[in-house]
């Protein structure tokens, strides 16, 4: 929850800079061009953020966890993936209005157009790999499964980044403002599943509390 507020101040400054052409994006530009250089690699780790490859990830951690409620019957074994699945509809609600009023140009290795902040791709890898780690973190027991679970997201999430920025289908800020969209959703998702726990634990009788 702490998280939010900063994450939230860093992306109304960001988008700010890029309204107003501030020398923030003078710096991003500058910074564009030292780390544009299209290749085969950069452009298959953008795919990576495609819906078509991340949203069916996030399906199938959706479908697992609702499934894994349900035959455990845990108590409102739905609000898990109902806040995932709402929390990657949310993506584009928020993005594309975003990508209509900020107008900003591409970068020189694309095609003339506007529309590119923030990053929808970033925004989609972020929500769709976080919110598949965070439903799935609880349901597993090995401590070094759910360390690989996260450090896969991260390394999936940063190649996405990696792959746009160094194509240059995006501004560095683009990247940075879908980081700080993607996380305040995800740590909205955060307290969804944190409640739903919670009600989980305080609806099973103890042994003691429980009818003899």
């Amino acid at each position: 929850m702490l998280l939010l507020g900063p994450c939230a101040v860093l992306f109304a400054l960001i988008t700010w800079q890029v309204v107003a052409d501030g020398p923030l994006t003078v710096l991003d530009e500058r910074l564009s061009r030292e780390l544009v250089h299209p290749d085969r690699a950069s452009e298959l780790l953008s795919d990576l953020g495609n819906v078509q490859i991340a949203v069916p990830v996030l399906l199938i951690a959706l479908a697992y966890a609702a499934w894994h409620g349900r035959v455990t019957g845990a108590d409102r074994w739905w609000l898990p993936p109902a806040g995932g699945l709402l929390a990657m509809v949310l993506v584009p609600v928020l993005v594309v209005p975003l990508k209509a009023w900020t107008d900003r140009p591409g970068t020189p290795a694309v095609p003339p157009a506007v529309g590119y902040y923030p990053s929808g791709h970033t925004a989609t890898a972020v929500v769709a790999y976080g919110a598949a780690t965070l439903l799935l973190l609880p349901l597993l027991r090995s401590p070094a499964v759910r360390r690989l679970l996260v450090v896969l997201c991260a390394v999936l999430v940063a190649g996405v980044s990696y792959g746009l920025v160094r194509r240059g289908y995006h501004w560095p800020l683009d990247v940075a403002a879908s980081w700080c969209l993607g996380a305040m959703l995800l740590i909205g998702l955060r307290l969804t599943l944190s409640r739903s726990s919670r009600r989980t634990s305080a609806g099973t009788p103890s042994p003691r509390t429980g009818p003899s």
